[in-house]
């Protein structure tokens, strides 16, 4: 474990203009405080983060290397808030999540950002859930969210409402889903059918495969077929480009479905590696991705203090901080309660703006993208408040 204070590595590096826009959401809370910890006015309020690291895996390493250094960015942006950080290793167990979190509130922790992994999150939770002490995991997996857990990735529910209320908002209201027999094909299903009904779209149907090559192959003639039914106006594909969209990119086109008429949309990242993008299927193609003006800004700055790419999570220890940072801002010794972190006005982060829900899950402000010549165009941007359009 390591405690320090963390100072700016230098500030002439610091957002400027962006960094204002961190602040526009900043704390409202409510009156009731809830129970949390209490804060000391003036005194550095200590963090625990826990990462990965210790596992022996490149992976891990590499991960918790980028989760801490975001977060000494994000730290040495905040302006009057002084954050004690103190950086745990949990090898990627759940085990050791629990033990770092046990230690790190013992050591006086007011607040727990991390851990990455969903059974390690919910490990660290259950150890301190009669502490008063939240945690603010790297998970999108809204299985763990509730109680003192919250969740701070991206999560399929967000997304699906995201891209359906876009959809119906375009006419493309008869939506077939289409996803992978995995757990993950299955949670999103269920996220993209939940967001159907309460859209005012309608539910063309559902067509789920096994997660083979093979299978893959054999399903492609059945959804061909559904859509020909004249019933469908959009696939809501959960499939992502490390498994089946691009088979299905390929195979659904050469079986009469014309992109150009039925509407592509896809749960996960399509730009993700880039290549997918020259996919001739996914041409038109919808996806949802986070505010990509603020998230450039944070790649480069990241770049220029550490002369090498951020993980493409570690943008979630920034607005991890940057929220901690706004609500401590405001004085208050109840500032860490539930009732502040689940403030409706929410924060603005690297990410674009998020807000933290009272059941442990999170919304985020996403942008909607198609692909237009294996390019990715923005047609809806990210919304810069809660209630506005995209919400």
């Amino acid at each position: 474990m390591f405690a320090k204070l963390r100072t700016p590595r230098n500030p002439v590096l610091k957002f400027g203009a962006m960094l204002s826009a961190l602040w526009l959401a900043a704390c409202t809370p409510g009156s009731e405080g809830g129970s949390g910890p209490r804060l000391s006015s003036g005194q550095a309020v200590p963090v625990a983060l826990l990462v990965p690291g210790g596992s022996g895996a490149t992976g891990d390493e590499t991960l918790a290397k980028s989760l801490r250094q975001a977060a000494e960015l994000a730290i040495s942006d905040l302006d009057g808030v002084k954050i004690d950080l103190r950086v745990y290793n949990t090898g990627g167990s759940p085990a050791q999540a629990a033990e770092a979190a046990t230690k790190a509130v013992d050591a006086g922790a007011k607040i727990i950002l991390g851990p990455v992994f969903a059974e390690a999150a919910n490990a660290a939770g259950l150890a301190v859930a009669n502490r008063g002490v939240s945690v603010l995991s790297f998970s999108n997996n809204t299985d763990i969210a509730g109680g003192n857990v919250f969740v701070l990735g991206p999560t399929f529910p967000n997304t699906a409402n995201r891209l359906v209320s876009y959809a119906a908002a375009q006419g493309k209201r008869r939506i077939l889903v289409v996803n992978d027999q995995t757990t993950a094909g299955e949670i999103g299903a269920r996220a993209i059918t939940a967001a159907i009904s309460r859209s005012g779209a309608s539910n063309a149907g559902q067509i789920s495969y096994p997660f083979s090559q093979q299978d893959v192959t054999n399903v492609a003639p059945q959804i061909a077929a559904q859509v020909r039914s004249g019933n469908v106006d959009a696939l809501f594909l959960t499939a992502d480009t490390a498994g089946a969209l691009p088979l299905l990119a390929q195979l659904l086109p050469q079986q009469g479905v014309d992109p150009a008429q039925t509407k592509f949309i896809g749960l996960t990242r399509w730009d993700i590696p880039p290549a997918t993008l020259a996919l001739p299927g996914l041409q038109g193609g919808w996806f949802a991705l986070p505010d990509p003006n603020l998230n450039t800004r944070f790649k480069a700055r990241y770049q220029t203090a550490f002369g090498a790419a951020p993980h493409p999570i570690a943008g979630l220890a920034y607005d991890g901080i940057a929220a901690i940072g706004a609500l401590v801002k405001s004085g208050r010794s109840d500032a860490l309660s539930r009732a502040a972190l689940t403030q409706p006005a929410g924060f603005v982060g690297v990410n674009g703006i998020f807000r933290l829900r009272s059941d442990g899950s999170n919304e985020r402000g996403l942008a909607v993208a198609e692909i237009r010549n294996n390019q990715v165009v923005v047609i809806d941007p990210a919304p810069r408040s809660f209630g506005g359009a995209g919400f």
